[in-house]
């Protein structure tokens, strides 16, 4: 799928298969919204209010309260792509959300995933 594609999503299907992942692993909505808030800087009655208005993927980003200060910390793959070697900022966005989701459904402690006790200054 293009890059377009994925940015004109609407964030409510996106944000419901997100919830779907992470329930059918026994995790729960509001584990998505602390990591989506964590990420993002929305609390959970604001990303609420974007799947209401059904916001594209890039409007939901674009409009994101405060990208989190620490994100440059979430590595790894998602979609066999490593996420810290994407060069489009919104896409980087997306697939840190993914990434994130995708380790809470594996079973990853809350700490961990909101890269609690790391050093911050790595970049």
């Amino acid at each position: 799928m293009d890059q377009k594609k994925v940015f004109a999503m609407s964030v409510a299907k996106v944000y419901s298969a997100l919830v779907a992942k992470a329930e059918r692993k026994g995790r729960t909505r509001e584990e998505v919204d602390a990591v989506c808030s964590w990420l993002t800087g929305y609390t959970a009655e604001q990303i609420a209010e974007q799947i209401a208005r059904d916001v594209s993927y890039e409007t939901f980003f674009n409009e994101a309260p405060q990208m989190n200060a620490h994100c440059h910390l979430i590595t790894g793959s998602i979609c066999g792509v490593r996420v810290e070697s994407i060069e489009d900022p919104l896409m980087q966005k997306i697939r840190w959300l993914d990434k994130l989701v995708d380790e809470l459904a594996k079973g990853r402690p809350m700490e961990k995933i909101l890269r609690s006790g790391l050093n911050a200054d790595i970049c």
